[in-house]
């Protein structure tokens, strides 16, 4: 089998570039992908930041074992000592669909991405701290210009990404940001540099844990201190299915992906399998609105390590003077389920995964963003790549559909035979009229080379 290259694969250039940086410092997977993901808090600011949450998948090539870590936001109220308000109702147009969202203090949840960021280094990083925090804080204090996918998911997402504080960011001169202009957060390369020189504490136990509190309960919010000293990074269990000789490996997500992959027919020919896949995507999996980034390295040794990460939508609560909106998650109807109960982890359906040939080798690692299109996704670029013998650019730009209760929504160019053995079966086709960012973002670094999803201005590079 053609071995992995090293690479890294990001939905922002910049990111990725920090990432290869990282990689050619003489860093580990785990070192580069942290980078990327700390850049991508100063470069994909519409989709996630330091007030997020998110999930890790690392193969270590030496033994073959994956682990999975979970870094999500928790429930707030440990503390006991403060009642949330309501909640600010917004009107979000995502996907061409009105959707009611919520935002405000009350919608923050516990974030995450400091202390993952932390325990992935510590874990299977080989540079100092700091190094790999550098290239975040050069971005923030530079800028960095907006793609245009980024631009259209912000229009998109403007009612709560530009309300309050954050119209300043993304609507400076009442005029929101478009294509190639600069995007900015003042007081964010202060805030990264400072995570550099105290580490990830600073968010939990340190100087920023306090204005975060209070930040936070000045909004409405129950956030408390209880709530941030808590907070662990957890170790999850790790999810397989078998895909054409292939194992895939990953967590168990709320769109349950590899479950889905499990559920695949046993024929994956086209153009008969179309309608397998969307009963498959159908009876596992469920809508949700919000998004999300994704970054996927492989190092020199092969070891490889998937990162996602989400703001949701963003409250609309910042940090002062330290450019950091905080998530929204508890704003988010679809991920309000089951044991609300304050320090529990909230569900996600991001999915960080890797894929094993038949060898024991790497021979995928990728995740994706697009909150419940990641597992559709997700599974499309698998096919594209194990089943259909494409190239990991040709995989992941192709066109793509997704399952919503009995419609299949399609982007243009998907093939017509499909979309009409979709139709005999019964279910209703919506055709959309251009590949758009609503059908997820996916980056992968594998046998079939490197690549980011043109739906988010992704790319891929190799080392």
């Amino acid at each position: 089998m053609k071995k992995v290259a090293a690479g890294v694969a990001a939905s922002h250039p910049a990111t990725a570039a920090a990432g290869l940086r990282t990689l050619r410092e003489g860093g580990t997977a785990a070192d580069a992908a942290v980078a990327a993901v700390l850049a991508c808090c100063a470069t994909e600011t519409v989709y996630t930041g330091l007030g997020g949450g998110g999930f890790a998948t690392y193969f270590d090539a030496a033994s073959g074992e994956v682990t999975c870590l979970d870094f999500f936001v928790a429930v707030p109220g440990t503390d006991g000592d403060r009642e949330a308000g309501p909640m600010v109702a917004v009107d979000v147009f995502f996907g061409g669909m009105p959707q009611v969202y919520s935002i405000g203090g009350a919608s923050v949840a516990v974030p995450g991405v400091p202390a993952g960021c932390g325990e992935v280094h510590r874990r299977w990083g080989r540079l100092p701290w700091a190094d790999v925090v550098a290239p975040a804080i050069a971005l923030a204090a530079e800028g960095v210009p907006l793609p245009a996918a980024h631009a259209r998911t912000l229009e998109s997402c403007a009612p709560a990404l530009a309300w309050g504080e954050g119209a300043a960011v993304y609507t400076p001169g009442d005029r929101l940001l478009c294509r190639g202009d600069r995007l900015f957060h003042d007081g964010l390369a202060g805030a990264l540099t400072r995570l550099a020189e105290a580490g990830p504490e600073i968010f939990y136990t340190g100087d920023y844990a306090a204005i975060l509190v209070d930040t936070v309960r000045a909004a409405g919010g129950c956030l408390g201190p209880r709530d941030l000293a808590g907070y662990r990074v957890l170790e999850t269990p790790v999810d397989h299915a078998t895909l054409v000789g292939h194992r895939v490996l990953a967590r168990h997500d709320l769109s349950r992906t590899v479950d889905t992959i499990a559920g695949l027919p046993a024929d994956l020919s086209r153009p008969g399998r179309a309608v397998g896949l969307a009963t498959a995507l159908r009876d596992q999996g469920r809508q949700r609105i919000g998004d999300t980034t994704n970054v996927s390295v492989v190092d020199a040794d092969g070891n490889a390590c998937v990162i996602t990460t989400t703001l949701g939508l963003g409250s609309g609560v910042w940090l002062p003077g330290l450019g950091i909106n905080l998530n929204s998650m508890l704003g988010e109807g679809e991920l309000v389920t089951g044991d609300m109960a304050p320090g529990r982890r909230m569900s996600s359906n991001m999915c960080p995964l890797v894929v094993i040939d038949p060898d024991g080798d790497l021979a995928v690692a990728a995740g994706s963003a697009g909150a419940s299109r990641i597992r559709t996704a997700l599974i499309d670029t698998l096919l594209g790549t194990l089943v259909d013998g494409l190239d990991m650019t040709e995989a992941i730009a192709r066109p793509r559909f997704h399952v919503v209760d009995e419609t299949v929504h399609a982007e243009p160019g998907y093939p017509r035979d499909e979309l009409g053995a979709l139709a005999a079966a019964g279910w209703h086709v919506k055709q959309w009229p251009e590949i758009n960012h609503y059908f997820g973002g996916v980056t992968a670094v594998g046998q079939a080379g490197a690549a980011g999803d043109p739906r988010r201005d992704g790319v891929g590079l190799l080392l």
